[in-house]
């Protein structure tokens, strides 16, 4: 009769993160940031004139 092999030993169990049940509105998301969509933060009128217009949707031409 053969024996069985021993059983590889096993990563620990990370614990999982706790829930959090605090007022999700207390602070802010991304998307209440300029960031959040997608804006950027610096340039001048002519980068934002080109900005504009390469992003006009076909229809606006």
């Amino acid at each position: 009769m053969s024996t069985a092999p021993a059983p590889e030993p096993r990563d620990p169990i990370e614990p999982k993160p706790a829930l959090v049940f605090d007022d999700p509105l207390s602070r802010p998301s991304s998307d209440d940031t300029d960031r959040g969509w997608g804006e950027r933060a610096e340039g001048d009128s002519a980068a934002d004139l080109k900005r504009f217009l390469d992003e006009k949707p076909p229809h606006h031409i």
